[in-house]
């Protein structure tokens, strides 16, 4: 507990409840989530980047996204995990705090801005099949990748600047396993109801800026769909959209279940199930949901073995 008129400099985390058992269940666990996360987004990122067959716009954009749920992932987890091992709180820098949380949000913001670029490149693969190579040219497709990743970091700027201006006077005990910013506003003895309402005017628009591209790009997508005479062309038209359209609907969900309300600072059990969605259980179910039904990526990852196998061999 801090004095009346001091802030804090350091906070410390108050990671999960349970006993030391449930800890480490939960650290294996997690750690097995963690490894296949990094794993999967990896194969996903060596076999675009090497193979010529997987050099398409919707490849590129997904290789940028398992880049991003590789960095989204690696700035939490670890230092979950090592917390879920040590006995007692963890501690962390106020400086730490504040690059963790920048992070998160950046890149988080990055993930929902290329989401929105993939829903658009669905549709011109579906709608516009004739020239699809002319609209998502290379320099396009770069020029779209560079703007996500530019809007992500500098929109969450003055959002970081305007959370470590208030004073954390209450305590610097965070509960939660990072330094999530519900809980740190929760800490401030300063009125934070301007600033939760701006916050929540820019989830409202990071979240559904993105949002509203994809709902018109797979309307247009679904009618096109129903007009293919074909049964097996209506199933080849939607595989080729399915992958992302259940990433987006996860990964929406989650988001505006956590971040899009005005009251930002709620109940530290329902913020901490939701972060465990974001950063744990989305990022390893991704590399699944791309390459399972995606026949393509497939005959490439066999491919690409073989060839690791005939190396190995000789």
């Amino acid at each position: 507990m801090l004095g009346n008129h001091s802030s804090a400099t350091e906070f410390y985390l108050l990671g999960f409840p349970g006993s030391r058992e449930l800890h480490h269940i939960l650290f294996a666990i997690f750690f097995f989530f963690y490894s296949v996360t990094l794993m999967g987004n990896m194969v996903i990122i060596v076999i675009v980047c090497v193979d010529r067959r997987l050099q398409s716009p919707m490849y590129f954009f997904l290789g940028h996204l398992s880049a991003l749920e590789i960095l989204v992932t690696t700035n939490i987890v670890p230092m979950m995990l090592w917390g879920l091992l040590l006995p007692g709180m963890q501690t962390i820098s106020l400086a730490a705090c504040v690059t963790q949380l920048f992070l998160y949000l950046s890149l988080g913001t990055t993930e929902f801005a290329l989401l929105g670029a993939m829903a658009v490149d669905r549709y011109v693969a579906v709608c516009n099949p004739l020239r699809y190579d002319i609209i998502m040219n290379s320099r396009t497709c770069i020029w779209v990748v560079i703007m996500s990743w530019v809007f992500g970091f500098l929109s969450e700027i003055w959002p970081i600047y305007a959370t470590f201006q208030l004073t954390f006077c209450k305590s610097n005990v965070v509960n939660n396993f990072f330094c999530d910013r519900g809980q740190l506003l929760n800490l401030s003895c300063n009125n934070t109801l301007f600033i939760e309402f701006v916050l929540f005017l820019m989830a409202v628009f990071i979240l559904f800026g993105s949002l509203i591209p994809t709902i018109i790009s797979y309307t247009y997508i679904i009618s096109t769909i129903i007009k293919i005479p074909s049964v097996s062309g209506r199933r080849k038209a939607f595989s080729t959209c399915a992958s992302h359209f259940t990433c987006v609907v996860i990964g929406y969900g989650t988001c505006l279940f956590l971040y899009v309300k005005p009251k930002q600072t709620q109940a530290a059990e329902y913020n901490r199930v939701a972060s465990l969605m974001v950063l744990v259980v989305t990022p390893f179910l991704n590399p699944f949901i791309f390459t399972l039904r995606n026949e393509k990526f497939i005959e490439v990852f066999r491919d690409v073995m073989k060839r690791c196998s005939q190396l190995l061999k000789g």
